[in-house]
């Protein structure tokens, strides 16, 4: 079933999202400053392809310079970002086919507000691990 709904999202709206945050992160990476910024977008493409059967773990050890990125990140880009993210999901909750499409927009949003500092992992090594 991941499968099958990972290909209608690549369809018709992972290619897109992906192919935003590539020129995004293209964008930051050539801005040198931006380089961790563009490396997030990159990461978030990768999500953005194939998000079904993936979640996003926050890793405990990124320090205060993550934190500082990510309010950073959080108002010139990750509020836009996750209200994008919001007013696409929308159409895809009116079509009852588009439901777990919807959903998997809605899961982009922590990853797009707060992209530093977090992981990628499958679903099945979400859970954390003790210590």
């Amino acid at each position: 079933m991941r499968t099958l709904l990972n290909v209608i999202w690549l369809i018709f709206a992972g290619l897109w999202l992906a192919i935003g945050y590539v020129v995004a992160g293209i964008v930051c990476c050539i801005l040198i400053i931006t380089i961790p910024f563009g490396i997030a977008s990159f990461r978030i493409a990768a999500y953005a392809l194939w998000p079904f059967g993936r979640s996003v773990v926050r890793d405990p050890s990124s320090g205060a310079l993550t934190a500082v990125g990510n309010v950073i990140w959080l108002i010139f880009a990750g509020v836009w970002l996750a209200i994008g993210h919001v007013v696409t999901s929308v159409p895809l909750f009116l079509s009852i086919i588009g439901i777990p499409l919807g959903w998997a927009n809605l899961k982009m949003i922590p990853i797009s507000l707060l992209p530093l500092g977090a992981r990628i992992v499958d679903s099945d090594d979400a859970w954390p691990v003790p210590g």
